[in-house]
């Protein structure tokens, strides 16, 4: 009686379920099939990537497959040997779906990245940014000399501008922009002895003394015996002459004092090294572009529209038209950008466009370095050794600003652990603090300066502190 009792309770309750599993099973089954067989269908196409001469037949073709996840393998990988094709439907299932394309382009469709888009190289005059320029005559020893300076501003403290070693006051084009929109001031950048437009009748005495010299003659020059508050602010080697200006008393108005990526351990340290990379550098350029070119591309001025106002300060065209025998005037390293491919080149190779230019070049005047940097290394060390001491001795409020805290040395640090002077890092820029980022660059002296109410703030300029 128990017996046929438990047979009938498996028939009316265990039987139903184990007809419902099967069912499901052969579901699964014929869906398994149906997707394997569409897979099938659907056979990975293979491709040949060749690059460079291998596309001329100078190697062997390496052989691609497409994967179900739009990418390339190279062949014999496991892209269906080792994984069935249901396998690889679940994995793509699995995965992220793509982000989409900037400009609502398509993966297929073709968008034109960094190399190939194309960038103005042109030049733009200084009158965008400063307001007047002048230059200012100063009775010497020698004679007198004359000092190329550019101006903004009409009231408020004097923004003294010192570039560096290269360099010329139009280097501080965008910054002075910048600086003007957020504090009441006037700005005075000077082309430096041997630097632009500046002429001298010594152009070899770099010396730290007679390069502060020259800056306190050009503020009596422009200013006379009542100058108004001035803030010496100096780039590299314009920083340490700022220094050496200060700690003389040159400026009996200096009211601050700013230092821009110039330290000296990290400075002495490169000295080492500085031959090495001025010989590195082209020594002519076919065109003011190419130079403008040249400096945005090997990361010498990461800003490009500071590139385009400032490089003309720092080339200059050459007297005489080169000859056949003479320097290379085209940039080592710069490869030419190519707006598409080749057919809309009009078919033209990049090898031969520059041999077209290299014969066309030769018969114009091309640009070359307006200072040999390579013949003051004389006067290097006496530009940097015991800045330290000397930045910290200088009793006016002081900022340090810095591309990055490793260049920061002994003396600095234990001088910014007492609170001597105001230091901020500026990530992510070059040497060229002041032109890579000279709106952060700005940001930061004019806080130093509305913080010390030496300026008033404008256009609703809110003062941020820096962290560190």
């Amino acid at each position: 009686m128990v017996m046929n009792e438990k047979v009938r309770i498996c028939q009316c309750y265990l039987l139903p379920g184990l007809i419902k599993l099967l069912f499901e099973r052969k579901k699964k089954k014929k869906r398994k099939e149906k997707t394997l067989a569409q897979c099938s269908s659907q056979k990975p196409a293979r491709h040949d990537v060749r690059s460079g001469d291998d596309a001329q037949g100078a190697g062997p073709a390496v052989s691609t497959e497409t994967t179900l996840a739009g990418g390339l393998r190279p062949e014999g990988a496991d892209t269906g040997e080792n994984m069935s094709a249901l396998e690889k439907h679940f994995h793509l299932g699995r995965l992220p779906p793509r982000p989409p394309m900037p400009g609502g382009l398509q993966s297929g469709s073709k968008m034109r990245m960094g190399p190939g888009r194309k960038r103005d190289f042109s030049p733009v005059p200084w009158s965008q940014y400063f307001e007047s320029m002048e230059d200012v005559v100063v009775d010497c020893e020698t004679g007198k000399d004359s000092f190329r300076i550019y101006k903004s501003g009409s009231e408020g403290p004097v923004l003294l501008l010192l570039h560096g070693g290269g360099h010329s006051a139009l280097s501080w084009a965008v910054f002075t922009t910048a600086i003007i929109s957020r504090i009441r001031c006037r700005v005075v950048a000077i082309d430096q002895r041997g630097h632009g437009e500046t002429k001298v009748k010594n152009t070899e005495d770099l010396s730290s003394e007679t390069m502060a010299r020259d800056i306190g003659n050009v503020v009596e020059a422009l200013y006379g015996d009542l100058p108004p508050p001035i803030m010496l602010i100096g780039h590299s080697m314009g920083g340490a002459i700022a220094v050496h200006t200060a700690a003389a008393n040159l400026v009996p108005s200096l009211l601050g004092l700013c230092m821009i990526d110039v330290v000296e351990g990290t400075a002495m340290d490169a000295l080492n090294s500085m031959q090495n990379f001025l010989r590195g550098r082209p020594k002519t350029f076919k065109s003011l572009e190419n130079a403008i070119e040249w400096s945005v591309k090997s990361g010498q001025i990461r800003n490009l529209d500071s590139a385009r106002v400032s490089m003309a300060g720092q080339v200059k065209q050459c007297e005489e038209a080169m000859t056949p025998e003479g320097p290379k005037a085209i940039v080592e390293g710069i490869i030419e950008e190519e707006e598409e491919d080749v057919e809309e080149n009009g078919g033209q190779s990049i090898n031969k466009r520059k041999k077209e230019d290299d014969t066309e070049v030769k018969k114009e005047r091309p640009y070359t370095w307006r200072i040999e940097l390579s013949k003051t290394e004389k006067y290097w060390d006496g530009w940097f050794r015991g800045l330290s001491n000397l930045f910290l001795s200088c009793s006016v409020p002081k900022q340090l600003l810095l591309a990055g805290v490793d260049r920061l040395d002994k003396d600095l640090t234990i001088g910014q652990m007492q609170g001597k002077f105001q230091m901020q890092v500026l990530p992510q820029c070059g040497h060229a603090v002041h032109e890579d980022a000279p709106d952060k660059v700005a940001e930061a002296v004019a806080t130093f300066l509305v913080r010390h109410q030496f300026a008033e703030p404008v256009g609703g300029f809110q003062c941020v502190f820096p962290t560190c």
